[in-house]
């Protein structure tokens, strides 16, 4: 059993998401691009579900080739066979991803990369939230090795296809929550000191900071990225905690539909013009601000670095 963070309640994400459905909750951004996908490829991650299964059913809308990546093969097929029979677009493929695996993430870069010739756009969605203490397959506390550095690693193995197929995009889903997000990278698995709830903003602070480096990198590559907080959407990210499904259940009238939860997914990866915002957090389909220290350049580059050691990645 872990030891809380000292000084750290259980409640901290409830006290967050209370703040957040006073502050904002009935704006709600929608993408009201016309763009239309035929030729173009698309992955999005944790797609059999939630936000990720309707942003999946409106790029296939839209007439992309979307790849449904997704730990659960068999509930992803009925999702694809539902979006088939929705949209009418019969290349709306499921393939094998779990991002608590780096031996399955390899694996799904590699077939995908035999597979396909393009990638166009790629929606780093997939994430858990408020787990028990747990590690990955690798040995990485859940919430950071799943929700970052499993997306650290696709993106990576992907990388060159989304700079072969350019003009591309990445969107990686954060979170409001990262504003009480901090780097511990003495802590960075959890194992000195752990609070569910906290282990989640960290992770949401991490896609933020691997956004902001990944855009700086990729700046005249014809690849842009974007983060985005979707909202507070009716989703199964709950499952894990039983409280904060009795708060979805309490504000439900005021939480957003995953419809509603993937209009700022949509809107980074269709909107035209878009490209000189790379690197930006959006809400409600804005660019939003973010905390102090999701615009720590310095610290953006040492998890830059430290993620790579973690994964066997070259630095460069």
């Amino acid at each position: 059993q872990k030891e809380e963070s000292a000084g750290v309640p259980n409640l901290s994400l409830p006290v967050l998401l209370n703040f957040l459905l006073c502050r904002k909750m009935l704006s709600s951004g929608v993408c009201t691009s016309t763009v239309q996908l035929p030729g173009k490829v698309a992955v999005v991650t944790g797609a059999n579900t939630g936000i990720g299964k309707e942003t999946a059913k409106e790029l296939a809308q839209r007439g992309a080739r979307v790849y449904l990546a997704c730990r659960d093969v068999q509930k992803g097929e009925l999702v694809a066979r539902e979006i088939q029979t929705m949209t009418g677009n019969e290349q709306v493929l499921v393939r094998k991803l779990d991002l608590s695996d780096t031996k399955s993430i390899r694996a799904f870069a590699q077939d995908f990369l035999a597979e396909e010739k393009h990638l166009h756009i790629l929606i780093n969605n997939a994430g858990v939230m408020m787990c028990p203490y747990s590690k990955t397959a690798d040995g990485f506390e859940m919430h950071m090795g799943v929700n970052h550095l499993g997306h650290f690693l696709l993106t990576h193995l992907l990388l060159q296809k989304l700079k072969e197929s350019a003009p591309s995009r990445i969107v990686n889903l954060s979170s409001l929550a990262h504003h009480l997000g901090r780097i511990h990278f003495h802590n960075l698995q959890g194992e000195k000191f752990y609070n569910a709830g906290l282990a989640y903003c960290h992770s949401k602070l991490a896609n933020i900071l691997f956004t902001k480096e990944l855009a700086r990198r990729l700046k005249g590559s014809g690849v842009t990225a974007y983060s985005v907080h979707p909202g507070t959407v009716q989703s199964e990210l709950v499952r894990h905690s039983s409280f904060m499904r009795w708060i979805w259940r309490l504000f439900s009238f005021f939480i957003k539909t995953p419809q509603q939860g993937a209009q700022t997914s949509l809107y980074c990866a269709l909107t035209e013009g878009l490209e000189i915002l790379s690197g930006k957090h959006f809400s409600d389909c804005h660019v939003a601000l973010v905390s102090a220290q999701a615009r720590n350049e310095t610290i953006a580059r040492r998890l830059w670095d430290v993620s790579c050691d973690l994964l066997g990645l070259p630095m460069d």
